[in-house]
């Protein structure tokens, strides 16, 4: 078992790359261990097919050189947050003993990306109680609950409520969602249009990540939300 700093969870393969993929590759190159885990095949994105998205979900986690990636296999557009789909969640949490969460918008244009982001969010929660009881391999995990909860921002320009620096992290996060090439602008395509097809919103990705950082006085940056009050340990932590 490898115990992981950061656990990004996505409802989908891509959506740790589009929201917060510049800072878990920034983590990674700090020493810290970083790990994946998509809770859908995508497989009923317009463009592509599940095998394909399970190819570039792979290539994607190379390029970011993490060190899990798993995909728990729940249903595309109606998995819900129930008993059966927390404790899966729950397993995962307590496998790998993340200190940070990484998770979905609360809220957003795609219905997967809120229901994802309450369930990882409750299950982070339950997953600290010792009486909810959960196995791998046959061998009974002890409770865990990591430290910090955060949301990354999605397809609506939600306020952050901080930004981390990701100056110079930008390339690799370029290429991490340009492995997903089935699913973003390419003009040689006979595939229908959707949302994320367009060059405008490849290039989105890009100049919401300088306005970021623009508001925060560097290149880049990406944003997340909270559920709790932030803490600092002195005004100097700030930049």
């Amino acid at each position: 078992m490898i115990k992981l700093d950061i656990l990004a969870f996505g409802a989908h393969p891509d959506d740790v790359e589009l929201g917060c993929s510049a800072t878990l590759a920034k983590e990674i190159s700090l020493g810290k261990k970083v790990g994946i885990i998509d809770l859908t095949r995508g497989e009923l994105g317009t463009r592509g097919t599940a095998e394909i998205r399970d190819k570039e979900a792979e290539a994607a986690a190379k390029i970011l050189n993490v060190s899990v990636r798993e995909n728990l296999n729940f249903r595309d557009g109606f998995f819900i947050n129930d008993e059966k789909h927390e404790l899966e969640i729950i397993r995962v949490i307590r496998k790998y003993q993340p200190e940070i969460v990484l998770c979905n918008a609360i809220d957003d244009r795609h219905i997967d990306h809120p229901k994802g982001s309450k369930l990882v969010s409750d299950a982070c929660f339950l997953s600290g109680l010792q009486k909810i009881e959960t196995s791998l391999d046959n061998t009974i995990q002890l409770p865990w609950r990591p430290k910090q909860v955060y949301h990354y921002i999605q397809w609506k320009n939600i306020e952050p409520d901080f930004a981390v620096d990701v100056t110079g992290f930008m390339d690799i996060k370029m290429k991490a969602i340009l492995a997903y090439s089935s699913q973003f602008y390419d003009p040689n395509s006979d595939e229908p249009e959707t949302p994320i097809t367009s060059k405008n919103f490849l290039d989105s990705v890009k100049y919401r990540a300088q306005d970021l950082g623009r508001l925060i006085g560097t290149d880049f940056a990406e944003g997340f939300t909270v559920e709790r009050c932030l803490a600092v340990n002195s005004l100097e932590d700030l930049m």
